[in-house]
């Protein structure tokens, strides 16, 4: 698999071209307009591709954000559509891209600390935060802090204005994209685990799309081994 970080602006038309028909091959509800519209808003895109047919096999768009909270500068990672073919649900390659890619503009662009703030419609995106954070929120196991809370309310705000729902922690989008039949449904076996179970009680309407807002600390001390053993790995990203 071969991984790219890219400035929305390089993008080519084809490349464009390419996200939107993963995109829309996957989910439901997908309309070209709103597609652009959220890929504009965003700063960088990670691109999969197969190695020997160069295919868009995932990809996931991201906002780099600096601004301030109680008078301390931070930098916020918003991400965006996010999709990887089934044909490529058993590589570890775009999480460890994405961490790779985040590690890089940590080191270039950052002002302050760096937070994530991840909306989830779907499971295997909430089931990201355990592997490869200690500390996020929420999760069943520990409740909020007040100052987590407060920081992702302020940011979920800002980004997501009346659709973010503080109360519930939810994001519902005024076009939500929902997975298609066979790929929405979270299988019998993995309903036992306790990070899907509490993702599938916080965020009931995640069939309809309703997207749940989660929050972490970029930094390598708050990696999980897993985590930390690709962040310190010898650079492998393509940088456009």
């Amino acid at each position: 698999m071969k991984s790219q970080l890219i400035r929305i602006e390089n993008l080519q038309p084809s490349d464009r071209h390419d996200l939107y028909t993963l995109l829309q091959t996957h989910f439901e509800g997908v309309q070209p307009d709103v597609f652009k519209a959220d890929l504009d808003q965003k700063n960088w895109a990670i691109l999969l591709r197969d190695a020997d047919t160069n295919t868009l096999k995932g990809f996931s768009t991201l906002l780099l954000h600096h601004t301030e909270f109680a008078g301390e500068p931070l930098s916020v990672i918003y991400s965006g559509d996010t999709i990887t073919d089934p044909s490529a649900w058993s590589s570890a390659a775009l999480p460890r891209t994405w961490l790779a890619a985040i590690k890089y503009l940590q080191q270039r662009y950052v002002v302050g600390k760096l937070y994530w703030l991840l909306i989830c419609s779907g499971y295997r995106t909430y089931r990201f935060l355990p592997v490869f954070a200690q500390e996020f929120c929420p999760r069943y196991d520990t409740p909020m802090a007040d100052d987590c809370l407060a920081r992702m309310n302020f940011l979920a705000k800002r980004y997501y204005h009346s659709a973010y729902d503080k109360t519930s922690g939810i994001v519902r989008l005024s076009h939500p994209q929902i997975l298609r039949e066979g790929l929405r449904s979270i299988p019998v076996g993995r309903q036992s685990d306790r990070h899907i179970r509490f993702f599938m009680d916080k965020n009931p309407g995640h069939l309809q799309g309703d997207e749940l807002v989660c929050f972490t600390e970029i930094c390598e001390a708050n990696l999980t081994r897993a985590g930390q053993r690709i962040w310190c790995a010898e650079p492998f990203l393509l940088v456009e």
